[in-house]
C-alpha cells in the first residue's frame, strides 16, 4: 500500500511517492554520483566565483593560527575557553566537526559543507597549536608526500 501525505500544501492536497519509486530515484542518483569525476586546477588559473564577490586573501588558516597567540578571554572568549580546556577536548571538537562535514556531504548541502569545513579547520589549528605543531609542520608532510606520490594522498599502509 502507497503511504499518502494528507497535508495540504498551497491549498493543494499532496500525495507521497510509492517507495519503488524513492528507492529507484536513489539508485539512480547513486549511479550518477559513481559516474561523476571532480576535478580541480592544477594552477591558479580559474578560481571559483565566490558568492560575496571576494576572494581569499593570503591563506586564512596561518592567519588564523598566528592570531591564537594574541587570543585573551575578553577578546575572544570562546576561543580561549577551547584553548584552556585541554588537548582531549579540542581533538573531541575536530571529531564531532567532521562528522559534521560528511554528514552536510551526505546530505548534498554544498553550503553546510563549506560552513562545517571551516568549523573542522578551526578546530584543527587550535589542537595543533595545543600540541606544539605549526601548519608549516602539515604542509611540509604534504608537499613531501605530493613529491614521493604525485599527490598529497593518505600514506598507504606499511607492511612489517
Amino acid at each position: 500500500m502507497v503511504a499518502r501525505l494528507a497535508k495540504t500544501v498551497n491549498g493543494e492536497r499532496r500525495r507521497a511517492l510509492p517507495a519503488s519509486s524513492i528507492a529507484q530515484e536513489l539508485r539512480e542518483l547513486a549511479a550518477a554520483e559513481a559516474r561523476a569525476v571532480l576535478t580541480a586546477p592544477l594552477d591558479g588559473a580559474h578560481r571559483p566565483q565566490h558568492a560575496h564577490g571576494l576572494a581569499p586573501v593570503g591563506n586564512e588558516l596561518d592567519r588564523l593560527f598566528a592570531a591564537l597567540d594574541a587570543v585573551t578571554p575578553n577578546s575572544n572568549p570562546r576561543t580561549a575557553r577551547l584553548l584552556a580546556s585541554g588537548t582531549r577536548k579540542v581533538a573531541q571538537k575536530v571529531i564531532e566537526e567532521a562528522g559534521e562535514v560528511a554528514l552536510a556531504a551526505v546530505k548534498h548541502n554544498g553550503r553546510g559543507i563549506v560552513r562545517e569545513s571551516a568549523d573542522l579547520l578551526y578546530h584543527l589549528a587550535v589542537l595543533w597549536r595545543r600540541a606544539g605543531i605549526a601548519p608549516d609542520d602539515v604542509w611540509m608532510e604534504m608537499r613531501r608526500r605530493a613529491d614521493s606520490l604525485g599527490i598529497a594522498e593518505k600514506l598507504p599502509k606499511s607492511t612489517p
